[in-house]
């Protein structure tokens, strides 16, 4: 399995409240995490740094992640604890009220993935059957395309495509989409925040998937075609993919 992690500032904003990367457990699973924060006075980043930091911790303690059922009840319930400490950290700290962050993560095995989510971090799956997004985005105008009051056109470009319905942090309880697929040889994962989403379209996502270069090369040049489009929030994104270790490359 080969793993990438990419974080940008992009063009505009003058701090990164993005925050992810990919973490291994004692038994050599892999972890891969995206979180996009928000809040006022530079919250976003705390929040979004907590809640990397504690996943982290707890992940690189955690054992015995052998069935998708071990992995679905390992995200939900550490995602639940983080969510109520940084509820209470920003209860108790005033100039972090109202802070949150989105999160998308995987656990990847050499057999399937897990993956849970909260607001509108994504992640997507290129394999033999194409390239598709597998999870919600927990959005206002994402309900309004499901509920066919506007099309997913007509979201692209809607004034409030911003506002979350979901985020963690913010509520003392939340919910969280959970779902496990199968992990062949040579699918790959693309974790990311809306600040690659918003800019590049999911065909352009596609062929960048596609485009036979490295993986490193496949998350520069998708942090560069984000910022080329203007670039006005930060990009943070993980590309994995599953290889048959017996290779010679």
């Amino acid at each position: 399995m080969r793993a990438i992690f990419k974080t940008d500032r992009g063009k505009v904003r003058q701090h990164n409240e993005d925050n992810g990367g990919i973490f291994m457990n004692p038994e050599g699973v892999r972890l891969a995490i995206v979180a996009d924060g928000m809040g006022g006075h530079r919250a976003g980043d705390v929040a979004s740094g907590m809640t990397i930091d504690l996943l982290k911790k707890r992940w690189e303690e955690s054992t015995d992640i052998e069935t998708a059922t071990d992995a679905e009840e390992w995200l939900r319930r550490h995602i639940l604890i983080v969510n109520q400490l940084l509820f209470e950290h920003a209860e108790a700290n005033i100039e972090c009220k109202g802070m949150g962050t989105t999160i998308v993560a995987a656990i990847c095995t050499d057999k399937f993935s897990t993956i849970a989510n909260i607001g509108d971090s994504r992640c997507y799956l290129c394999n033999e059957s194409g390239f598709k997004q597998i999870t919600e985005d927990h959005s206002l105008v994402n309900e309004l395309v499901r509920s066919g009051q506007i099309t997913k056109e007509d979201a692209e470009h809607h004034p409030r495509k911003n506002v979350l319905l979901r985020a963690l942090g913010t509520e003392l309880q939340v919910e969280m989409d959970i779902t496990t697929i199968i992990f062949e040889e040579q699918d790959m994962l693309l974790l990311c925040s809306d600040g690659l989403t918003n800019k590049v379209s999911e065909s352009e996502l596609e062929e960048m998937i596609n485009n036979g270069q490295s993986l490193e090369e496949k998350a520069q040049s998708l942090i560069e075609l984000a910022n080329n489009y203007g670039g006005e929030d930060n990009i943070t994104l993980v590309l994995v993919q599953f290889f048959d270790e017996s290779e010679s490359r």
